[in-house]
């Protein structure tokens, strides 16, 4: 189910990449050859930026692709590394709460707000943030539960990548 659920968080990400080019490259192109631009696109392509960025980072958490170290974890003992793991995904659940109650009060907050050149709603840029946790606390929740149940092996123990060149 989360495998069906980041494939189209994927295909999201690659639709707004696209419209993002196309939007910048036009705009750019309006500007040196006809001396004009569309100042909407500016707005919306940041806002699918942030979009893509916080989507993105969904798909890494799930494919465990984020960049890291595990220089102490990779020392101990499978205990250790679940006790470590656990501790990890507690704090990491923490901080989705953290960014959740934050995002959504931002969006409650400026909903009613209009943002500058495209008249949207500016409570759609912060949902961003809600989506981001939401998702990756389900993720999350999910990985700690395998864990916890002792269906995790010990290859699911460390949950980074070391260098980019393996991710």
């Amino acid at each position: 189910m989360l495998s069906a659920y980041c494939k189209g968080i994927e295909m999201i990400t690659i639709a707004l990449l696209g419209l993002m080019v196309v939007l910048v490259f036009g705009n750019v192109v309006l500007r040196y050859l006809f001396n004009s631009g569309i100042t909407e696109t500016e707005e919306l392509s940041r806002w699918m930026f942030v979009w893509v960025t916080f989507l993105g980072s969904v798909v890494a958490l799930y494919r465990r692709g984020h960049l890291g170290t595990e220089f102490l974890v990779g020392r101990l003992g499978v205990r250790g590394r679940k006790a470590c793991l656990a501790i990890g995904y507690g704090l990491m659940l923490l901080v989705c709460w953290l960014l959740f109650d934050g995002a959504l009060e931002q969006t409650r907050l400026n909903w009613d707000v209009t943002a500058p050149s495209s008249g949207l709603s500016l409570g759609w840029f912060y949902s961003a943030g809600v989506a981001f946790s939401v998702s990756a606390a389900a993720i999350l929740g999910t990985e700690l539960v395998r864990l916890l149940t002792g269906r995790a092996d010990e290859g699911d123990l460390i949950i980074i990548q070391e260098s980019e060149d393996r991710a």
